[in-house]
């Protein structure tokens, strides 16, 4: 946001300020307690009445294009402007291929803007990973091949243009990205219709569309929405059998932070995430998830009586900031409406995951992310405008800010221990092992064993990750993954070579 708007918010009129003789006073002595109105405020979630029965994506192979585009879909009961990957949808097909597939990818540009895809959770050649400098233009076209070689699990694709990543993601271009193989096959894990991909995203809808202006305050605390969205419907209900269901969950939202529970308080078993497969089921309450990370979980309504109402919701949490996990709302309806008989048996063990030895570690870097919570735009007494930074510094795509030996192994630490908001953690190109959370929470979660892309760091937390960087060479970014903050330059970039 522009210095003129800032003042044009606070009510202020520039020769007011000037007149004063100190916009520098001014503006440093909102920059702790944020007197000016800039506290940042939860977007409070209005539920519908779950009467919208849950849609899936069409599923595709290896070998498609997608056409991002203006279109149209039906939102809340409305016919309204959105973007999509195809005509009259919101998101983009769900992409299931297997382990050694071949993907042949079209992009074609029908927008007036720039746009790419980002294969969020897949280790592709750097070329192909939709770095911020690989944009096609409107009109133009770009063709993605590469090979899949890596285990099991859901990724997605989204655009990453930089400075416009937020808009086209919540207004539609999306997709899940689901790999299988051999090893997550041979546990037969429900699947067909009893393997249910749900892609939740918050939007804040308007008769003419979906909206996407962020204010000083949203782009400090992130963009979110009032109405809830799965699979790109509104308030949504499905019918289930009285047996274990397989949930793909992916925080597909810009910015909000998800504390997953059931309404009826019975356990939600974990068995992957990011990467994949974890070692063992973990069986939990709640589970938070951030933006851009992925959960793999069972559900069992096995013993639950027909006629049942079951809601997936988001419970309230502690320490998320001013903005996040002040409100426990309903996402999802599940109606148990028929009995089913199953021989599943849930694994006591589901995969062999190596420890990576901290003895190999090569190089220690730690990224300083405390100091996001400033205000856009604003200059401060040293004259430099603070925005969302790693390590103070703002992107730059043609600066490479850190250089990564191939074949080594490196621990990244990431400090919010100072900080004010959530930061969701984001490396290109690479899978990481959380090793440790120390302050705030102070413990891992269930979820945050096994393979990792994307780390959520609370305020006052510092997390450290362990990173097996491979032969993958090329320039990859990494950052918040608060879309509203990478766009704001929360964004770095490492030269593996």
């Amino acid at each position: 946001m522009k210095r003129r708007s800032f003042i044009k918010m606070s009510g202020l009129s520039a020769s007011g300020i000037l007149a004063s003789g100190s916009i520098t006073a001014l503006f440093s002595s909102c920059q702790k307690d944020y007197r000016l109105g800039l506290v940042t405020k939860p977007v409070i979630v209005v539920e519908g009445d779950f009467s919208n029965l849950l849609t899936f994506p069409n599923q595709s192979g290896a070998n498609f294009t997608l056409t991002a585009q203006t279109t149209s879909a039906n939102l809340k009961g409305n016919s309204v402007s959105v973007l999509g990957y195809q005509s009259n949808k919101l998101l983009g097909p769900t992409i299931r291929i297997n382990k050694g597939d071949a993907v042949n990818i079209l992009l074609q540009n029908n927008l007036s803007e720039p746009t790419n895809i980002h294969f969020h959770g897949l280790k592709v050649p750097a070329i192909m990973d939709g770095h911020p400098d690989q944009i096609v233009n409107g009109g133009s076209s770009f063709r993605y091949q590469f090979i899949v070689n890596q285990r099991a699990g859901l990724s997605w694709y989204h655009p990453h243009p930089h400075g416009n990543t937020g808009k086209e993601v919540v207004q539609g271009l999306a997709g899940a990205f689901i790999i299988n193989d051999s090893e997550e096959a041979a546990l037969n894990l429900p699947s067909d219709q009893y393997e249910l991909p749900l892609i939740i995203q918050d939007k804040l809808i308007s008769s003419s569309g979906i909206q996407y202006n962020p204010s000083i305050k949203e782009i400090m605390a992130g963009y979110m929405g009032e109405s809830v969205f799965v699979n790109g419907v509104f308030s949504p209900f499905t019918e289930v059998s009285a047996r274990i269901y397989r949930l793909r969950i992916l925080n597909g939202s810009n910015a909000r932070v998800y504390n997953l529970a059931l309404s009826n308080n019975d356990d939600i078993t974990i068995i992957g995430n990011d990467g994949g497969l974890l070692k063992m089921p973990a069986s939990v309450k709640e589970i938070l998830i951030g933006p851009g990370e992925r959960l793999d979980v069972l559900i069992n309504f096995s013993n639950t009586v027909i006629g049942t109402e079951i809601y997936l919701m988001s419970k309230e949490f502690l320490n998320g900031g001013n903005a996040q996990g002040k409100q426990n709302f309903k996402i999802m309806k599940f109606k148990v409406s028929m009995q089913s008989f199953s021989t599943f048996t849930l694994p006591v063990s589901l995969s062999d995951i190596p420890t990576i030895s901290i003895s190999s570690v090569v190089k220690s870097r730690t990224f300083e992310i405390s100091n996001a919570m400033e205000h856009h735009g604003v200059p401060m007494n040293n004259g430099m405008q603070m925005r969302h930074r790693i390590n103070g510094k703002l992107y730059l795509n043609t600066r490479i800010d850190e250089t990564v030996a191939k074949n080594t192994n490196e621990i990244w630490v990431f400090d919010n221990s100072k900080g004010d908001e959530p930061h969701p953690m984001h490396l290109h190109g690479v899978f990481f092992q959380i090793l440790e959370r120390t302050k705030g929470r102070g413990n891992l979660l269930a979820s945050e064993s096994g393979w990792k892309d994307t780390v959520l760091v609370l305020p006052g937390e510092v997390v450290k990750v362990i990173i097996p960087f491979e032969n993958n060479t090329g320039k990859f970014v990494f950052h918040c993954h608060n879309l509203e903050h990478e766009d704001d330059g929360m964004m770095l970039q490492y030269q593996l070579s």
